[in-house]
């Protein structure tokens, strides 16, 4: 049995956001899964948005913990500690879109959409947020990269989005 310590981590105030620091693990995916439907639940927030944000927050939550290195917690961690950790952000301001993202130390590729074989078992996740999101992207900050991707609240989904930069 695993203990899962997820930590909450003050963020700007809003009508709905959070964020927590979870540790770098598969395991950390279902607890930020859970957190972010209940939040948003009791917000007046389509459950098909709702199954959507969740959606995407695996996918870019398990690219994290799959390929990249967590964020240093102390400054003397090494990349080999395995004591690292996540952060997971959500935000929706009364008059924007719900805003996701996913916070790591960042890995030797930039996150980047896929196109795996018909029978690969992995390798669509971010062509899954692409048609999901109506706009991604990756940002990059010393020592840590963020993959973003904004939802609309209500639903309307831009064709086409592509990964940006910010």
């Amino acid at each position: 049995m695993a203990l899962m310590v997820a930590r909450a981590v003050p963020i700007e105030a809003g009508p709905t956001s959070s964020a927590m620091a979870v540790p770098h693990g598969a395991a950390s995916v279902g607890v930020a899964r859970r957190r972010l439907r209940s939040e948003l639940g009791d917000h007046a927030i389509p459950d098909a948005v709702i199954d959507d944000a969740v959606l995407i927050l695996s996918e870019l939550l398990s690219n994290s913990c799959r390929y990249a290195r967590p964020l240093a917690l102390r400054p003397d961690q090494s990349d080999s500690d395995d004591t690292g950790a996540v952060l997971v952000r959500w935000r929706m301001l009364a008059d924007g879109p719900l805003v996701l993202e996913v916070t790591d130390g960042g890995a030797t590729t930039r996150p980047v959409p896929a196109s795996p074989s018909v029978t690969a078992h992995g390798g669509r996740g971010l062509s899954i947020v692409s048609r999901l999101a109506r706009d991604w992207g990756v940002r990059h900050a010393p020592g840590q990269v963020t993959v973003w991707a904004e939802l609309s609240p209500f639903g309307q989904v831009a064709a086409g989005p592509e990964a940006r930069s910010a």
